[in-house]
């Protein structure tokens, strides 16, 4: 793989074989699904209760959606130049630094009683957000390039830690919604519990994330090296057609998931008949959705070898994806209880079919990239996913506003479908020197 790689910065170490002493493919797949399960164990914590806390401390709903745009706008902003620290400082200490700003965040998170308080928070959160994007996934395809080659079967370990970061996301967003009722503290209990949940992922990638060894970079290097790394990740993503393709694919994902989050509680308020239990039904229904979506993580490499091959897996996934959406755009005539059942079935099945497609696509981008820009260009890849939730926000937002939810979602269900088409006649896989 080192022949392939792309020249670049004096202080980069090609991932050759050898690199990671002691691990084995079993034990690199442990320890990436171990961190990828603790990485958004916290988040899933502080979700269900973050914006009552907010709320309850003096802030007023639309001095919650600055706080909220304040973190959107941070993570847009880093998201290109942490993925290019990945790359330069490598991935263990890029991990290890979010997770100890997330501990600080969320600890300041657990005590924070005014707004600008509340705006630093998401700074600091944003900051770790854009600092995790991208490391874990990118050690564990150089760790598995190392010892089996570049032509490595990448399927069965990316879908166990997209499946292990969804079960988290599951499993702590029901603990974080009823840990106020039954733990001291109340509304800050769950925040100060993921204050030490992100402390135990500091410690962890420390000793689970070991690095073929590098120089200790300078800040003039990083300083120099990370524009460099960043534009060659960019111009890899705009010449490469099957980059551009493929990250193109998380634009418009990034609408769908962006539509279905925003207009789904008010969807399950109107049917339920006050925001109270709305908000209620749809902590649930939120965490069935990202138990389906690790649920469908974990079924993707069967799907592939069903339809023999990631493209028709990807293609399926994403059409079974958009007859989801017109499901639940089509259930908007619904009421009551089969309403709320019918759009809860369209919700889960949504999530569960667009990760297979996910797995796919995810694979067939490291299959383009060496290992000197993989960071980087999961950090494009994570961009185009913020830029189409940008872009639904702010134009199926308007449109919800104007011409009805289900307007929303039959548009978003048909961006959708139409995305199938960017994985016809894909170019094939080679890394771009």
């Amino acid at each position: 793989m080192s022949a392939a790689r792309p020249s670049g910065p004096s202080n980069r170490v090609d991932a050759s074989p050898g690199g990671f002493p002691g691990l084995s493919p079993r034990a690199a797949l442990r320890r990436y699904a171990l961190v990828s399960f603790l990485t958004w164990f916290p988040p899933g914590l502080m979700m269900a209760s973050m914006v009552l806390l907010m709320t309850s401390r003096g802030l007023d709903l639309a001095e919650v959606g600055v706080v909220t745009a304040v973190y959107a706008v941070v993570v847009v902003i880093l998201e290109l130049p942490t993925g290019g620290l990945a790359d330069v400082a490598g991935r263990r200490t890029v991990l290890a630094a979010s997770a100890l700003v997330s501990v600080v965040a969320l600890s300041l998170l657990a005590v924070a009683g005014s707004f600008w308080v509340f705006v630093l928070v998401s700074v600091l959160k944003g900051i770790a957000r854009a600092l995790s994007s991208g490391p874990a996934q990118a050690w564990y395809v150089d760790t598995l390039h190392a010892v089996e080659g570049p032509e490595a079967d990448l399927k069965p370990g990316l879908a166990r830690g997209e499946a292990m970061g969804s079960g988290a996301l599951c499993l702590a967003t029901l603990a974080g919604g009823f840990m106020p009722l039954v733990v001291p503290g109340g509304l800050a209990a769950p925040m100060i519990a993921a204050a030490v949940a992100a402390a135990v992922l500091f410690a962890v990638v420390l000793v689970a994330m070991p690095e073929p060894p590098r120089p200790r970079p300078s800040i003039r290097s990083v300083l120099r090296d990370v524009p460099v790394t960043v534009g060659s990740g960019l111009q890899l993503g705009l010449r490469h057609l099957g980059l551009r393709r493929l990250l193109f694919v998380a634009f418009t994902i990034g609408m769908g998931l962006s539509a279905i989050e925003m207009l789904t509680p008010g969807r399950l308020a109107s049917l339920t008949g006050t925001a109270e239990s709305g908000s209620s039904v749809y902590a649930v229904v939120a965490a069935a959705g990202f138990g389906a979506s690790g649920l469908g993580s974990w079924m993707a490499p069967r799907v592939a070898r069903l339809l023999r091959g990631p493209i028709a897996a990807a293609v399926a996934g994403t059409m079974v994806g958009a007859v989801a959406f017109a499901s639940l755009a089509a259930s908007v005539v619904l009421f009551g209880p089969l309403g709320v059942v019918a759009a809860c079935a369209a919700y889960v099945v949504m999530f569960a079919a667009v990760s297979v497609a996910e797995i796919m696509r995810v694979e067939m981008m490291h299959r383009r990239v060496g290992s000197s820009r993989r960071a980087t260009l999961m950090s494009v890849d994570s961009l185009q996913l913020q830029l189409g939730g940008v872009a639904s926000a702010l134009g199926l937002g308007l449109l919800a506003s104007r011409a009805g939810t289900a307007a929303a979602w039959w548009v978003a269900a048909g961006v959708l479908l139409l995305s199938a088409v960017l994985y016809v006649r894909l170019p094939p896989a080679r890394i771009e020197p």
